[in-house]
């Protein structure tokens, strides 16, 4: 066999693939369907009004289909910037952001400006598993930073893990795979540890539209040395369900971004025309949209709460934006039970290993609730507590 890099090959298999195997010879009668909370994606098209934006351009915009700035296309970058001043009372311009095929490019763009093999990079656990596989496949060393049993990190604790080789913190927030919102003065904290500490802290914000609070969740973005210290991650593909369409965004200095820009010229050369321009019109127009798509989360939210609460035994740690991370009471690893669940409940969903160091996460599933609605996540709540960990079909 001809040769394999070594730490791609060393890299963990894709979590949500893997789980789809294990759906291989399962039956779902047409009255107890299969109930899938393992992804956090959208399974509707986006709003018609904007496929039908999307729709034109393809049919009547030439440039839809050749080549764009490497950065992204002008007209988003603006009214990114103009959003993101608006919303975290900011001075923020069209020189600040580059779009992206998806916010997970934003990520490995944003690791390629800072770090390389050997080099360290803190992460909580439990983490975004692709933040973990990216900084795996390039070398990076992955420090793990436990969180609190709100499943929110402490920068003090992230101090201790400071070496010589760190280079960067990251946040997400909603979290992935938790759904904790961190506090303002959470991240307030981890900004100060960075910027004294010379590192970059990176904030991924994919889930920020489903944020319960109302307003900007913090004021980093308005510190003078913000353009040093802050990159921060966002993403088009759930706010507006443009998932195929692969559009995400970095916001940081204009100086970072001319080091990103080497890399995005590299691995893709521009983002999506369509999606670009489906994303703009999105930030635009569809304002009142959102609103209600965030409302609808919300109330999926207050459903997951309620629903777990009358399963005995099962815990909710913590919920935001489109997660769920559950404690549950079973005499087994999280992992033999998401797979006993498929067959034996008719449902989906990730265990916590799949987010954690190897050997954490045993007691911990995450559930992705955003696509069931209030029905679906009562009839879940239902076949958990009917579920008999001794009993075998």
């Amino acid at each position: 066999m001809t040769p394999l890099n070594p730490t791609l090959a060393a890299t963990f298999a894709p979590p949500v693939m893997e789980a789809r195997r294990w759906l291989a010879g399962a039956v779902f009668p047409p009255e107890r369907p299969l109930i899938n909370v393992s992804q956090a994606a959208p399974v509707e098209p986006p709003p018609e009004a904007l496929r039908r934006v999307m729709a034109d351009a393809a049919l009547n915009r030439p440039e839809a289909h050749l080549y764009g700035p490497v950065l992204g296309n002008a007209d988003l970058r603006a009214t990114l910037a103009a959003s993101w001043q608006r919303f975290y009372d900011a001075p923020v311009s069209a020189s600040h952001v580059a779009i992206t095929q998806g916010c997970n490019q934003a990520f490995c763009a944003a690791i390629a400006s800072l770090a390389g093999a050997g080099d360290e990079v803190i992460i909580p656990a439990p983490w975004y598993f692709n933040h973990k596989m990216w900084l795996d496949m390039q070398g990076i060393r992955a420090v793990p930073l436990a969180c609190g049993p709100d499943m929110v990190p402490r920068a003090g604790d992230a101090a201790a893990l400071i070496s010589e080789r760190t280079r960067a913190i990251v946040l997400v927030s909603p979290n992935n795979p938790t759904g904790a919102e961190y506090p303002a003065a959470t991240l307030s904290a981890f900004y100060d540890l960075a910027r004294a500490r010379g590192l970059a802290l990176i904030v991924d914000e994919t889930y920020r539209d489903f944020d319960s609070r109302e307003g900007a969740p913090h004021d980093l973005r308005a510190r003078p040395d913000a353009d040093d210290v802050l990159i921060q991650l966002y993403s088009f593909s759930k706010v507006f369900r443009l998932t195929g369409h692969r559009v995400g965004a970095i916001l940081t200095g204009p100086q970072r971004l001319a080091q990103i820009e080497k890399f995005l010229d590299t691995v893709a050369i521009s983002t999506s025309q369509i999606g670009q321009i489906g994303a703009e019109y999105g930030l635009r127009e569809m304002g009142d949209w959102v609103a209600a798509e965030r409302a609808e989360i919300l109330s999926r939210r207050a459903a997951m709460v309620a629903a777990m609460a009358r399963v005995p035994g099962w815990q909710v740690v913590s919920a935001g934006a489109y997660f769920a991370w559950v404690a549950h009471p079973h005499d087994m690893g999280s992992d033999e039970l998401a797979q006993r669940l498929v067959h034996e409940a008719g449902i989906l969903m990730l265990p916590g290993t799949m987010f954690m160091p190897e050997g954490q996460g045993h007691g911990h599933l995450r559930i992705a609730y955003a696509n069931a609605d209030a029905q679906g996540i009562a009839a879940m709540a239902a076949r958990l507590a009917g579920f008999r960990p001794d009993a075998r079909p």
